[in-house]
């Protein structure tokens, strides 16, 4: 299985309104979780932006994480051969 977890992958979330916004969450505290939750609607497009980014274009926004192909492919291979 690939690991990623050593790996920085800086992602942005960008949606047309905030209506699509189902919840955000950002604690003072230091060690609290933040959490961002929304829809982006029925996905038009998935593709590799400058070959390292990922990026899900939907009706309500985009989505984009920083990830080369080979990672994706990776990830896409170890999934496919986890048994149910």
């Amino acid at each position: 299985m690939l690991s990623l977890e050593n790996q920085k992958h800086a992602f942005s979330i960008e949606l047309q309104s905030k209506q699509y916004v189902k919840h955000i969450s950002i604690s003072d505290e230091a060690h609290d979780r933040v959490l961002f939750e929304g829809t982006l609607g029925k996905l038009l497009n998935m593709s590799l932006v400058e070959g390292d980014v990922l990026e899900l274009v939907g009706v309500n926004g985009v989505l984009r994480i920083s990830l080369t192909r080979e990672q994706l492919q990776e990830t896409i291979k170890a999934a496919s051969q986890v048994k149910p």
